[in-house]
């Protein structure tokens, strides 16, 4: 009984330390119906949004941090909206409740898996409130630096698909989409399909490009795939844990989410695409440029989602 109850008093003490160890991160993020440009001429749209953002901002916390969220729906909304963290474990019917126009909600959460994880509104009908821009990325770090290899560079890149008439759910429920996004924008980074275009991804060759990439959907599947390079290294949820190794393709469902790991050993370009020629011949093309002469800011700090 006496080793009984140092074992217990042991395991309190080592989680005593552990929870004093890990940080409280809060998070506040506003939904905010806005309209937002979906292509790189400046066509706008009647997004519903976080913060005003189609994706709304990268959330980037550590395994083992506690998230504080507060979603305030603005006044002037004529919607309600929620908060659906995929890294959550949670109530989904306390904590991912709907919070109405003017009103606010809070939950708390610990980030217990690394990983690249989806983020959306899951207000009714869900279908809606995802076409219409609620989505973004929770990137959890490893607490364990040496589970992946460095990156010298990381981007974010969420693909989803354009509904014409949103207000229209027959037609989500039948897939009849116009165009598939990356980052909210057709061809938004891809001057090869639309000279408007004049945002591309960067890198230097032999540099390690992190690409923490997610399907929000809100219905098809992307086969993920590099013209003209392979994928390093892939990892399923971005979980250090699960490794796979030269990839030509990796299938990511809507809803999921992965971690790419590329690297080229000559300058020159790989175009990032959705191997559906559907999917990508309507805007889901990204050009990563590999060049000696790579902008040393691109991939870091605030420019891993380029705006």
């Amino acid at each position: 009984m006496k080793k009984i109850s140092m074992c217990i008093a042991i395991a309190a003490a080592m989680l005593g330390s552990a929870a004093v160890q890990a940080k409280t991160v809060k998070i506040t993020m506003t939904a905010k119906e806005v309209d937002t440009p979906i292509d790189n001429k400046g066509t706008m749209y009647r997004s519903w949004t976080f913060e005003g953002q189609v994706p709304g901002p990268v959330v980037h916390v550590e395994e083992g941090d506690v998230v504080e969220f507060t979603l305030y729906n603005d006044k002037s909304s004529k919607n309600s909206h929620s908060m659906d963290f995929h890294a959550a474990r949670v109530d989904v019917v306390k904590d991912f409740e709907q919070v109405a126009p003017g009103e606010k909600g809070t939950y708390t959460f610990r980030a217990d898996y690394p990983g690249i994880f989806y983020y959306h509104c899951g207000a009714d009908p869900m279908i809606q409130h995802i076409a219409r821009g609620m989505y973004g990325a929770i990137i959890v770090d490893p607490k364990d630096k040496t589970a992946m290899p460095k990156a010298d560079r990381e981007y974010v890149l969420i693909q989803s698909e354009l509904y014409q008439n949103p207000d229209n759910q027959a037609d989500m429920m039948a897939n009849k989409w116009s165009n598939i996004l990356f980052n909210g924008g057709i061809f938004k980074y891809d001057p090869v399909h639309d000279p408007a275009a004049t945002r591309m991804l960067q890198a230097k060759p032999g540099e390690r490009v992190r690409i923490y990439y997610i399907n929000a959907g809100a219905n098809e599947f992307s086969s993920f795939h590099s013209i003209a390079g392979i994928w390093d290294r892939v990892y399923p949820s971005g979980n250090p844990k699960n490794q796979l190794h030269g990839l030509q393709s990796y299938v990511v469902g809507p809803g999921d989410a992965s971690t790419f790991d590329i690297i080229s050993p000559v300058e020159g370009a790989n175009a990032l695409v959705t191997h559906s020629m559907r999917q990508a011949l309507s805007g889901g093309i990204a050009i990563l440029q590999f060049t000696k002469d790579a902008d040393p800011t691109m991939g870091k700090g605030d420019k891993i989602l380029v705006r």
